[in-house]
């Protein structure tokens, strides 16, 4: 919808490049069949008036401007206004007011339309009333009546569209009343008329949306009727032209006298037209069409009563129209979800692969109908009907990546993807889910060739007038039948198809997460399994371990290792392979096992992590990790260690903080060419170490030296603790990774 900032100023001159754009709520006239006063609530003084009250009333505007509104309609009149007027809120049922007004010295009925605007303004139309009013006698109610209660019975589609373009045609007397449905883009098709036999039919016909810019459309959805009853008419402008109050130009958006745009009223007249009503139909509050009606032998004016009967039936029209749509929708949505249970059920079978269950019958194609899907998903790619190649495929899975709602689609692959090499027979359009890591399913459809009739060349939206020395662009004058063949277009994906695609992915990212919770459940007990069952028992030492998945089934790659070597010398390692899930869990076992053989094989604990970082670098494409090697010496407490990227283990004593052991940190497992060095210290008497991994200091939001400090501060406190205890007092809720911690003191 076009917002205010995007307009034209009022008063600037409109043409084809910026019709789009004009202020057609704001055009600072009225047309003539009747007079505008613009009146102010509650003292009833006239702020504004159309200059063509001497013509209509016999009243100059100088004489009746800051005045109370009987000096143009006399007490009586202005009175009767005044107690219609005072009910709060919308007017619309109040209308019209019927009143009697001297013209000359001569009594004349007119048509009072009221609507109340903002700011404390009552806009008061006065139109001649023109024969008899039809609510004055029972046939129009009887016409309404009878129509209404057809529309009632009307079954489908076309008999609605049938009942309503006779019966507005018989109320209004235009030569040709049609039902104008809108597409998603908003080009128009002539779906419905009902005409003078000697016309030529339109039914059929398509519009392009550029025919109704989009700021009309939005006032259609304000006001429901529009009448043009001359469109030779000259606008009649207000006096003054900007509102003394606000200083402003009036919104004309509810006047049924709104002056309309200049290019609209050349559209008409190239189209023969002399005088044109439309009535909103709305689904939801939004614009779904128009019943528009056109006369051809010259200006035409239905009376308000007339007018209003109309529109009633529009309104009705509306709701059977939103009842048709929802009814046939309903029963769409049933059949789609008896499919869709069939393959939720299929999904069930754990045993089963899900794109084997998604491609059995009934299968994804008879969820949502195209020429092809694939499916990829739990490592396995599978292909049902004509798929385009996978390059083709993969470039608009990727298209689709980064979308909120994790749906995507299109019936133009050509517009969407311009720079796509792809044949149109195999994926002219395209729907896709997407899946948790990276894993997908997408429709295609192969182009469906079809013809459109237009009125005229959609393409010749403008032509070349000349005018004088001038040469201006004017709207187009051919409305002969244009046929148009479409191409690179698949068919329409319809709202119940998005809407079933869209239940399928939300079942099967469940189905996924608990597919893969189940997973990693068994490798959690196979990581668990892989922990020592036991860990020395020391005579003059105590050894702790302490093991702690993350929350959420998050499986991490934490390790831990202690065992005594045959000279006696005790080994303790904890690492940490980088991620989560269940190929993490498998490389931090490879890594767990060979560092094991290279520690008790006798290599040093540089040695150990250099032969470790070869194996990774070489058979585990480089998995990043870190790890601690402390070699210790039970007997004198002198410790060996190297830290790869590990954070440092903590000596405690009877300070008040612990301290970080003094290792020179080297790179992490991973990197190519790295070298490791070894760093020797003494645990004294009545001293301890402490090793742990990062998700024990680590906090979400947080920095992780402040973690750090937390653990220096607790060990200081009780120096003695063990492994089970040192988690218990650093996690309180916050950690958010898997957590491995060793203690070992010296008695």
């Amino acid at each position: 919808m076009t917002g205010d900032d995007d307009l034209v100023a009022a008063g600037t001159p409109i043409d084809l490049d910026n019709c789009a754009r004009e202020p057609i709520h704001i055009p600072g006239s009225v047309q003539p069949r009747g007079v505008l006063v613009v009146v102010g609530e509650p003292d009833f003084q006239i702020r504004q008036v159309s200059a063509n009250v001497a013509d209509v009333l016999g009243r100059a505007a100088e004489d009746v401007l800051g005045r109370h509104l009987s000096a143009l309609m006399g007490a009586d009149q202005s009175a009767k206004l005044a107690t219609a007027a005072s009910v709060v809120g919308d007017l619309h049922r109040r209308n019209p007011v019927e009143c009697v007004l001297d013209v000359a010295g001569t009594a004349r009925p007119f048509d009072a339309i009221l609507h109340r605007e903002a700011g404390g303004i009552l806009l008061v139309e006065l139109e001649i009333a023109y024969g008899e009013r039809p609510y004055s006698f029972p046939n129009t109610y009887a016409a309404v009546r009878s129509s209404v209660e057809e529309l009632n019975r009307a079954v489908g589609l076309t008999d609605l569209y049938g009942v309503t373009t006779r019966a507005v045609r018989e109320l209004t007397g235009f030569d040709r009343v049609m039902i104008y449905r809108y597409d998603e883009e908003y080009n128009g098709e002539v779906v419905a008329e009902c005409k003078r036999e000697d016309l030529n039919s339109f039914l059929g016909l398509h519009y392009p949306a550029t025919d109704i810019p989009a700021q009309a459309r939005a006032l259609y959805e304000k006001n429901w009727l529009r009448l043009i009853s001359d469109v030779d008419y000259t606008p009649a402008p207000l006096v003054p032209a900007l509102d003394p109050a606000g200083g402003g130009p009036l919104d004309l958006t509810h006047a049924t006298l709104r002056s309309v745009s200049p290019i609209h009223l050349e559209y008409l007249r190239n189209m023969g037209v002399h005088a044109s009503m439309s009535i909103s139909l709305l689904r939801h509050g939004r614009l779904w069409g128009l019943i528009a009606c056109h006369h051809y032998a010259g200006p035409h004016l239905p009376p308000y009563g007339a007018r209003a009967a109309a529109e009633f039936l529009g309104s009705t029209l509306s709701l059977r129209l939103v009842d048709q749509f929802e009814d046939d929708r309903l029963h769409k949505r049933l059949a789609a979800q008896a499919v869709l249970a069939k393959l939720a059920t299929a999904t069930l079978d754990t045993g089963r692969p899900l794109a084997t269950a998604l491609l059995a019958g009934p299968d994804l194609l008879d969820l949502v109908p195209a020429d092809g899907v694939v499916v990829d998903i739990e490592g396995r790619r599978r292909v049902s009907g004509s798929v385009p190649p996978p390059e083709v495929v993969s470039a608009v899975v990727e298209w689709t990546r980064g979308g909120a709602d994790g749906i995507a689609h299109t019936e133009s692959l050509h517009a969407a993807l311009p720079g796509l090499e792809r044949d149109a027979s195999s994926a002219a359009g395209a729907l896709v889910l997407s899946l948790p890591d990276g894993q997908y399913i997408a429709w295609f459809r192969r182009e469906a060739l079809h013809s459109v009739d237009w009125g005229g060349d959609p393409h010749n939206k403008a032509i070349a007038v000349g005018e004088g020395d001038e040469v201006r662009l004017s709207p187009r004058k051919s409305f002969e039948r244009w046929r148009e063949i479409v191409r690179d277009r698949s068919a329409p994906w319809m709202q119940t198809e998005i809407e079933s695609a869209d239940a399928m992915r939300h079942h099967l990212v469940e189905t996924l997460y608990h597919r893969t919770s189940g997973a990693l459940r068994v490798a959690e007990m196979v990581q668990r399994s892989l922990m020592p069952k036991s860990i020395p028992v020391l005579a003059d030492w105590e050894l702790s371990a302490h093991y702690e998945p993350a929350a959420g089934d998050r499986l991490g790659g934490d390790w831990y290792d202690a065992f005594e070597l045959r000279d006696g010398r005790l080994v303790v390692v904890v690492g940490d392979v980088a991620g989560h899930g269940v190929t993490v869990a498998g490389t931090m076992a490879q890594l767990r096992n060979a560092l094991r053989a290279h520690l008790f094989a006798g290599a040093a604990p540089d040695e150990a992590v250099r032969r470790l970082n070869e194996f990774d670098v070489h058979l585990l494409s480089g998995a990043f990790a870190t790890v601690l090697v402390a070699r210790i010496d039970l007997t004198s407490g002198r410790v060996e260690a190297t830290a790869a990227g590990h954070l440092m283990p903590y000596l405690t004593n009877s300070a008040s903080l612990a301290t970080a052991a003094p290792i020179r940190l080297s790179p992490p497992i991973g990197v190519n060419g790295a070298s490791y060095t070894r760093s020797e210290f003494t645990v004294e008497a009545g001293h301890g170490l402490v090793m742990f991994s990062d998700g024990l200091v680590e906090r979400r939001g947080g920095v992780i030296d402040d973690g750090l400090d937390l653990l220096a501060a607790t060990l200081g406190r009780q120096p003695q603790r063990d492994a089970s205890s040192i988690w218990a007092a650093m996690a309180a809720g916050h950690t958010d990774d898997d957590v491995t911690v060793v203690a070992l003191r010296r008695r």
